[in-house]
């Protein structure tokens, strides 16, 4: 299998278990940024949630013995808006999913992911984040860990590059200022137009 069919395998019945509980959800990350031209390897993909407390004991409980799935990690997560993980055991792939801290910018992120379909068959339809969203939360993910990810950095570099002038500035603005990367955003168009 290549890596774009583990990516669909372990995707499609996490999406899956998010559309039966009615739970808001979208693809960021890299995938997010592969999807929108930035392609690198991963094995790995990002989701965004907004998973509730009393939803949890049913979402542990879609996945079967081809999942790994820690309750008390999901519980956890919930709890403090933070990460957990679920691995799919065949491929190998996980799924980190992230609990939406539901700040203005995650909100609007969630508004603005458009439904796509992944798959070399376009078989698993879930919302994607804006190029700009990925922007955004890749540039607070590099701040996170002491600007010093270059893989994050090299993301950021592509994906403002393919888009060029068509990329929303002023909704990038006002998000980088939201969560508080508003240098490193001017940082990055600067590359753009120096």
């Amino acid at each position: 299998m290549s890596e774009l069919d583990d990516l669909v395998a372990a995707l499609a019945p996490v999406v899956a278990a998010f559309r039966q509980l009615n739970v808001r959800h979208y693809v960021g990350g890299s995938v997010a940024s592969s999807f929108h031209g930035a392609a690198r390897s991963t094995m790995d993909v990002d989701l965004v949630c907004e998973l509730t407390t009393d939803q949890i004991k049913v979402f542990a409980a879609y996945f079967g013995a081809d999942f790994y799935v820690s309750e008390s990690a999901i519980r956890d997560a919930v709890r403090r808006k933070s990460c957990f993980n679920l691995i799919h055991l065949p491929t190998s792939f996980k799924v980190d999913v992230f609990v939406s801290r539901q700040r203005p910018f995650d909100l609007e992120s969630m508004r603005r992911a458009t439904p796509e379909c992944l798959g070399r068959d376009r078989t698993v339809e879930v919302p994607i984040a804006t190029a700009e969203d990925a922007i955004i939360s890749k540039l607070e993910w590099y701040r996170k860990k002491d600007e010093t990810s270059e893989r994050q950095w090299d993301d950021v570099t592509r994906l403002i590059t393919l888009l060029g002038t068509t990329a929303d500035l002023a909704y990038l603005r006002s998000a980088a200022e939201s969560v508080g990367v508003s240098d490193l955003l001017e940082r990055l168009i600067d590359h753009l137009t120096g």
